[in-house]
C-alpha cells in the first residue's frame, strides 16, 4: 500500500507564500482540489493535486515535490572513459550528460540539474577539486550527489572526500561497481 502524502492548508500556504485563508478560498472556489476531514472539517490537500495546482498557475514547485530524476552528469576529460561510463548508465535507464572539463560542468549543472555527478579529479583547467568547491559552495546544488571516479592517490581521494564528495570509486572499476555506487546515491 502506497502512502498518500497530504498537506494542511497552513503547509500549502507556506509553500505558496500566502495566508492559509487564501488557500481555503482557493479550495472553496474550486481552484485547488482538497477534501474535508470528518468532524472539524479541516481541509487536506493531496501533494499530487497541489503540484497540479502549482503547474496550472505557473507557480514554482518545491524541490521536494519534484519527481526524483535519474539523470547523471559525467565530468571526465578522457572521452573514452566518459563514453564507457555513459554506456553503462544509459543501459540501466539513466539520462546522461557529459562535460569534458570543469568549466563545462558548471554550465551543464545549471542546464540539466542532474541528481548525481560523476567527477574525475585530474582534468586540465578547473580540476575536480575546483568543481567540488564550486558545487559545495552553491545552495542551488545542495542536493546534488557527487561520485568521484578517479585513479588519484589515497591522499587525493581523501582530500576529495573531505571537500564534499559523497562517494569514491577508484579507477579501474567494474561496470557493476559503477552501477552500485550510482544507485546508492540516487535519491529515493
Amino acid at each position: 500500500m502506497t502512502e498518500v502524502r497530504v498537506l494542511t492548508t497552513g503547509e500549502a500556504a507556506k509553500f505558496c507564500g500566502v495566508n492559509f485563508r487564501t488557500i481555503i478560498r482557493w479550495i472553496e472556489r474550486g481552484k485547488l482540489k482538497a477534501y474535508k476531514l470528518p468532524g472539524r472539517g479541516d481541509h487536506r490537500i493531496r501533494v499530487e493535486d497541489f503540484v497540479v495546482f502549482l503547474q496550472e498557475n505557473d507557480l514554482p514547485i518545491p524541490d521536494e515535490f519534484l519527481p526524483a530524476t535519474r539523470s547523471v552528469l559525467i565530468v571526465e576529460d578522457n572521452r573514452e572513459m566518459a563514453s564507457a561510463i555513459g554506456r553503462v548508465l544509459l543501459r540501466e535507464g539513466f539520462t546522461v550528460e557529459v562535460a569534458h572539463d570543469g568549466f563545462a560542468a558548471g554550465a551543464q549543472l545549471a542546464a540539466s540539474k542532474p541528481a548525481i555527478m560523476t567527477l574525475d579529479l585530474k582534468m586540465p583547467g578547473l580540476d575536480g577539486y575546483g568543481v567540488l568547491e564550486y558545487v559545495r559552495n552553491h545552495e542551488d546544488y545542495k542536493n546534488l550527489k557527487i561520485l568521484v571516479v578517479s585513479a588519484d592517490t589515497e591522499e587525493g581521494l581523501a582530500k576529495a572526500q573531505s571537500a564534499g564528495a559523497d562517494a569514491i570509486l577508484r579507477k579501474p572499476f567494474q561496470n557493476e561497481e559503477l552501477l552500485q555506487a550510482v544507485e546508492a546515491l540516487m535519491p529515493s
